[in-house]
C-alpha cells in the first residue's frame, strides 16, 4: 500500500520519488517507455520475466499515480496501448540517472571480480 502522508523532513522528496518508482518492474517499465508508445505485449517481451499478472499490475499502479498513460482503442481485438504521462516523462532524467549507475555498477564488480581472478591465478 502507497503512503500518501509523508513526514517531511530532510529526506522527504527522496521518500516521495522512491515511494512511485518502488518494486523490482516499476523503473524498468518507465525506462522501457521513454522509447514511446508500446503496447502490453511488447513490453512482456522486452521483459520475459515478467508474469502478465505482474506487468498488469505494475502497469495500473503507474497510471494510478499519473506516471504512464493507458490507451484503449476499441477494436477486436482490443489494443492497448501504454505511453509515459507529462509526469513520467519528468521522470525520465531520474530513471537515465539509475541506469547509467547500474552500468557503471556492473562494471566495477566485472572489474573487481577479473581482479580477484588474477589473484587467485597468481596465488
Amino acid at each position: 500500500m502507497k503512503r500518501k502522508n509523508f513526514g517531511c523532513g530532510p529526506g522527504c522528496p527522496v521518500e516521495v520519488t522512491l515511494d512511485l518508482i518502488d518494486g523490482k518492474w516499476k523503473g524498468v517499465i518507465l525506462y522501457h517507455l521513454q522509447g514511446g508508445t508500446l503496447r502490453f505485449g511488447d513490453l512482456r517481451r522486452r521483459m520475459p520475466s515478467i508474469t502478465q499478472r505482474m506487468l498488469t499490475k505494475q502497469l495500473r499502479a503507474l497510471e494510478a499515480d499519473d506516471l504512464v498513460t493507458r490507451k484503449v482503442y476499441p477494436e477486436v481485438p482490443p489494443r492497448v496501448e501504454y505511453s509515459l504521462s507529462k509526469t513520467g516523462e519528468r521522470l525520465k532524467p531520474v530513471i537515465d540517472a539509475l541506469k547509467a549507475w547500474g552500468e557503471d555498477h556492473r562494471a566495477r564488480q566485472a572489474e573487481t571480480a577479473q581482479q580477484r581472478s588474477a589473484e587467485t591465478r597468481a596465488a
